[in-house]
């Protein structure tokens, strides 16, 4: 069986940690000690394939930890991953509390409370905070998928080559988003209003809903496997809404393909404040005045912190370019060789918050693009920095769509690339949510039935993938020997220094591998080959309050260690970089580990 090996690292964050620590792990054995606050940490650590207690297994100093890699495993599956509150060793051995699929209760029955997880300012939020969907007294169905029509085929939302056709498709869109709207002025509580739907996102993923058979446990859609089928479904039935009320039963939604450098800025169709059309009122329908204003001219930042937006020259935009192309190939091929690492992890009924793997898109691309357009002016980063906001913002479902997409494009890639397969665990399979459809009936959808989209009756309009031919760049030289470097880093507060204020309520950190600890002139960055990825988290429920909270990633090696000239080295030194959010970041392990690989259900 094909195998990987993964770096694990253990870590959560608490408003009540005033320091970072550092504690051992199963596998490396090591003194406790604390770090200084909001810099970044160089690990250098053994993990041959020894007994624990061998003396090559300590640490060599109070911040570096050695990764000795074993030289007898095929390096083509190497990955180096960041664990949750266990160890990526144990995440996956540790059973659930019941061995059931993941649950929405019956929406007349359910208790939504007004949200505060998550919003940091709730006092002051400026969209409303009870995500309660309305009440109709209608039965739940089990959901028939249509055995007929058309193929709805979502376009891309900068691709104007067809003028005819690309006039009619926005302006069926933004009438629809119009009606929408005016549901909100004359009837608040039908479950296809503008604000409805957008409150759809802030109860699955603020809090709003509890477990069935478990009202003490938060049922919570993002960093695990239940992210890309539930956004599939949300979007699903919002298209179908949107077709209902102006008519037509082809109508599909745009999608913002921010994977290809003429989509790679706001789509201009979303941009004006004002439109000609007296059938809106002379507004256009799909502008949100919650945008970071000063993005809107500029390329987007799929690995986006405060520190790391372009200046604005040519120069800047076409490096900027060319670093979104090589995520993006991260998100899809380096660090997504299996379901685990691009999906994310398992999450069934009875556990608590997801404290496995976060999906590869979902941690870097999918969250850069949230926080890149929120308005850093805002209290909670509205709308798009925040789940329980971000579905006002008419760029939220045009962004999912092309996160939808990755998913497809990723299976796209399983002849070259076998482990590219959904779960087939029973607690993926039949894990359910409720939608009220396009004829206003509360149906129960499962993830099983929103595997192909052939069966959905929809696709997507083909456009160039470059990012396929965009693995970051090999050194010339080897990178330097890091077997005794030291973490002589530079501060945060340094490396923010030329970025604009804002409020941040992003958690993030970026993970190097055998790159320069000792940054004194610059922080090396995502388009350098030594970048693994980063971990990021926008915040949701258990998080900006009293609630610890946690996470877990997977990023690929093999190709790092090819590219950077180090697959011959006997050590592997990863460096977290800490971008927004760290201040209270909690390091408890580090590991690199053989794994095989996820082809279905669960390892």
């Amino acid at each position: 069986m094909p195998s990987s090996l993964l770096l694990s690292a253990t870590f959560t964050t608490s408003s009540c940690t005033p320091t970072s620590t550092f504690t051992n792990t199963p596998f490396i054995t090591q003194p406790s000690f604390k770090t200084r606050t909001k810099q970044a940490h160089g690990f250098r650590v053994s993990c041959k394939a020894n007994s624990p207690e061998d003396n090559e297994n300590q640490l060599i100093l109070p911040e570096t930890q050695k990764l000795i890699l074993p030289d007898n495993v095929d390096r083509r599956r190497l990955l180096v991953g960041l664990g949750g509150l266990y160890t990526a060793s144990n995440i996956a051995s540790l059973p659930s509390a019941l061995a059931n699929p993941i649950e929405t209760p019956d929406i007349d029955a359910a208790k939504c409370d007004e949200v505060t997880s998550g919003i940091r300012d709730y006092p002051n939020a400026v969209r409303p905070r009870l995500c309660r969907p309305p009440k109709t007294g209608k039965a739940i169905k089990n959901y028939e998928l249509p055995k007929d029509g058309a193929v709805r085929m979502r376009w891309a939302a900068h691709d104007n080559s067809d003028e005819k056709t690309y006039k009619e498709n926005v302006e069926k869109y933004k009438l629809g988003i119009h009606l929408m709207r005016e549901l909100d002025k004359t009837n608040p509580k039908h479950p296809h209003s503008f604000s409805q739907q957008a409150k759809i996102h802030c109860a699955y993923c603020n809090g709003g809903y509890t477990q069935v058979g478990f009202p003490e446990k938060i049922l919570q859609i993002h960093n695990s496997w239940l992210f890309f089928p539930f956004h599939r479904w949300y979007l699903y039935f919002y298209e179908r809404i949107i077709g209902k009320l102006i008519g037509d039963d082809t109508f599909a939604l745009p999608y913002w393909n921010w994977d290809n450098p003429p989509g790679m800025t706001i789509p201009e169709i979303f941009i004006p404040e004002k439109d000609d059309s007296a059938d809106f009122k002379n507004k256009n329908p799909i502008f949100d005045k919650y945008r970071d204003a000063s993005h809107l001219p500029q390329v987007v930042n799929l690995f986006f912190n405060p520190s790391s937006q372009p200046k604005g020259s040519e120069q800047d935009r076409k490096r900027q370019i060319s670093c979104n192309l090589g995520m993006v190939y991260r998100d899809l091929i380096s660090n997504a060789t299996d379901w685990e690492g691009f999906c994310g992890g398992k999450y069934a009924a009875g556990d608590g918050e997801p404290v496995g793997l976060q999906g590869s898109v979902e941690g870097n691309s999918h969250t850069a693009v949230h926080v890149w357009v929120g308005d850093p002016t805002q209290p909670n980063g509205e709308d798009m920095a925040n789940f329980y906001s971000a579905g006002y913002d008419p760029l939220f479902y045009v962004h999912h769509a092309n996160v939808d997409r990755m998913w497809k494009l990723w299976k796209d890639l399983k002849k070259d690339y076998p482990g590219h397969e959904e779960p087939t665990d029973k607690d993926w399979l039949d894990a359910s949510y409720l939608f009220y459809d396009e004829n206003e009936e509360l149906v129960r959808v499962y993830n099983k039935d929103c595997v192909n989209l052939e069966d959905l009756k929809y696709d997507y309009a083909k456009e160039d993938t470059p990012w396929l031919k965009s693995r970051p760049t090999r050194r010339k030289e080897k990178s330097k020997d890091l077997s005794s470097a030291t973490a002589n880093v530079q501060t945060v507060e340094e490396a923010l220094k030329n970025g604009p204020a804002r409020v941040d309520p992003l958690l993030k950190f970026d993970v190097f591998v055998n790159d320069k600890v000792d940054t004194t002139s610059k922080l090396p960055t995502p388009c350098d080959p030594e970048f693994a990825g980063s971990y990021a988290q926008i915040p949701h429920s258990g998080q900006m309050g009293s609630m610890q909270t946690a996470g877990a990633a997977s990023f690929g090696l093999n190709e790092l260690l090819e590219d950077t000239k180090t697959e011959d080295n006997e050590y592997a030194l990863v460096a977290l970089v800490p971008r927004a959010g760290c201040e209270d970041l909690t390091v408890s392990g580090i590991e690199i580990k053989l794994v095989p690989y996820n082809k279905g259900g669960v390892v």
